[in-house]
């Protein structure tokens, strides 16, 4: 009985140390996604006010673990989850000799971008959906892969490797440049007509079915992990 509650304080200590680290890793590239994007959007701005002043591009820091890019009439909104997963053994990231070598790389933090009409937020249209573009895996040695939309358009072996793939700058910069560029490329859609045709007083005054162009969406890739 004495071994058995041993192996399971050892298994809960390795567990949560390394559940702890990878939290601290997350956090610390969020945090440098938060500084590359605040650099792009000072960028973005310094060039595009010399050709329109009428654009404009925003940073917003949330919180902790949110922050936004608005541009034009879209709105990325880049999300850090607060907790450490990791997947079924026949996913395919786990299907892996660099994750079959080491138990502590079975667990990862994870960021998420979503894409959402800019009027969403501004006038809190819950119902309007947003469109996940990509999902970052960071693990315990700040490895990562990126799981996400085709139209990200990101070199395959540069972003889905995590035995060789390891954090920099210079591709948490290229992952915010090709998340804004699909979402400018994902087209606002109006509606069939016969969707529009007939409203009721209370949805037109609670604004509720009043035209309501939609985003395409993207097309998400298979597992591209190897």
């Amino acid at each position: 009985m004495e071994d058995r509650l041993n192996d399971i304080i050892n298994g809960l200590h390795q567990k949560s140390v390394t559940k702890q680290a990878i939290y601290r890793n997350t956090l610390g590239t969020f945090n440098k996604l938060k500084e590359i994007s605040q650099d792009l959007v000072d960028d973005l701005t310094d060039r595009i006010t010399k050709q329109d002043a009428n654009v404009i591009i925003e940073y917003r820091n949330v919180n902790e673990h949110e922050f936004h890019i608005k541009f034009s009439g879209d709105l990325l909104v880049f999300v850090m989850h607060s907790n450490i997963i990791t997947f079924p053994d026949d996913y395919e990231i786990m299907r892996n000799d660099y994750i079959e070598e080491d138990f502590r790389r079975r667990f990862f933090g994870h960021i998420m971008a979503y894409n959402f009409m800019a009027d969403t937020i501004k006038y809190n249209r819950l119902d309007d959906p947003g469109y996940l573009v990509g999902r970052m895996l960071v693990n315990i040695e700040n490895h990562f892969c990126i799981e996400g939309v085709k139209q990200l358009d990101l070199p395959y072996d540069e972003i889905t490797n995590i035995a060789k793939n390891k954090l920099s700058d210079r591709i948490l910069r290229v992952v915010v440049e090709s998340a804004m560029v699909a979402a400018v490329n994902n087209d606002l859609m109006g509606q069939d007509i016969s969707d529009i045709e007939r409203i009721t007083l209370k949805q037109k005054l609670e604004n509720t079915h009043l035209t309501k162009p939609r985003k395409l969406g993207f097309q998400i890739s298979p597992e591209l992990t190897h």
